[in-house]
């Protein structure tokens, strides 16, 4: 997704991060990106090795802090820092789980991504709609586990689309989630889900069928699929 920057009308950025990866090195290397601040590398071997060939270009580029520094609320606040983090799905209401498959198994740690999150100027979260060749929804009637309250999620953004969270309602944020992020193949699903959800539910606030908002996932573990 950062190497897409390279072709984005956007020059002289700057990152402040937790953990400097491949793509960030290629924006620092054709200039796009004028300094990156962060704690830690995690890159793949052969980025590690063009670092190293290449460290009189990368050397004044990049500076390492310690973590409570890299990740401290105040400076990512007072920053004002566009916060861009990946996720494994979202609910209809923007509640984020970026950490387990299936509610129970572990993909990877939440990392750094809630401290940025909730102090971040914005706080986006981006995902492909689709995995698993499709049989996986990224945008579901409930999310599986929540890394992420629906407070601090401002953007999703998939191939689909974007969806501008900040100052809807919990119902205009399911329409906008639903029509802009969602894949083709489960919009459908989802729209049917939230208007028997409005009608049936216990409550108006974030309406919810119960007995419903994890049978995606259910039907994922039996079956294969969340389809039908």
């Amino acid at each position: 997704m950062l190497t897409g920057l390279i072709d984005a009308p956007f020059d002289a950025m700057t990152a402040y991060t937790e953990v400097i990866q491949d793509d960030m090195l290629d924006l620092l290397a054709v200039g796009k990106l004028r300094m990156a601040s962060a704690t830690a590398f995690s890159l793949s071997p052969e980025a590690a090795a063009t670092l190293n060939a290449e460290m009189a270009l990368f050397r004044d580029r990049i500076i390492l802090r310690p973590q409570e520094m890299s990740n401290h609320p105040e400076l990512i606040r007072r920053l004002g820092c566009i916060a861009m983090n990946g996720m494994i799905e979202a609910d209809i209401y923007g509640n984020v789980n970026s950490t387990h498959i299936m509610g129970s198994r572990i993909q990877n740690g939440i990392g750094g991504s809630g401290d940025f999150a909730r102090n971040a100027y914005v706080s986006i979260f981006m995902t492909p709609s689709t995995a698993k060749n499709g049989d996986i929804s990224a945008i579901v009637p409930q999310a599986s586990h929540v890394d992420h309250i629906t407070q601090d999620v401002q953007v999703i953004v998939t191939e689909q689309g974007l969806a501008d969270l900040r100052g809807l309602s919990p119902k205009q944020r399911a329409e906008a989630i639903i029509d802009t992020c969602a894949h083709p193949d489960y919009r459908p699903m989802l729209r049917d889900y939230f208007r028997r959800a409005r009608k049936h539910s216990y409550g108006q606030q974030s309406p919810s069928l119960l007995s419903e908002a994890l049978s995606w996932h259910q039907r994922f573990v039996e079956t294969g699929s969340m389809r039908p």
